[in-house]
């Protein structure tokens, strides 16, 4: 039988007593283990803030015929240039 902890590490951790508690009385709220909601509080961490979300912009710029630097001249250039309002039709 595959369970979804088949690939499971045990480790040691210190929380705060108030956060204990706390934790507690969630668990108790939900029905579920303290390893339970510390195993849910790590997978949500990693989704917002693991490796992939940081990896995600590396090489967006690949294959891209101009620079990154010439294109953000570019772009800041545009300031420079008055802009020309079209006189409003009555």
């Amino acid at each position: 039988m595959i369970s979804a902890y088949d690939d499971i590490m045990r480790t040691i951790i210190d929380i705060p007593e108030q956060d204990i508690k706390a934790l507690d009385v969630m668990c108790g709220r939900e029905h579920i283990s303290r390893a339970e909601a510390i195993r849910r509080a790590v997978s949500a961490y990693l989704r917002r803030h693991g490796p992939e979300q940081h990896d995600a912009a590396f090489g967006i710029w690949k294959g891209r015929k101009q620079g990154g630097l010439s294109y953000q001249e570019a772009m800041r250039s545009e300031w420079d240039t008055p802009t020309v309002h079209e006189p409003t039709k009555p």
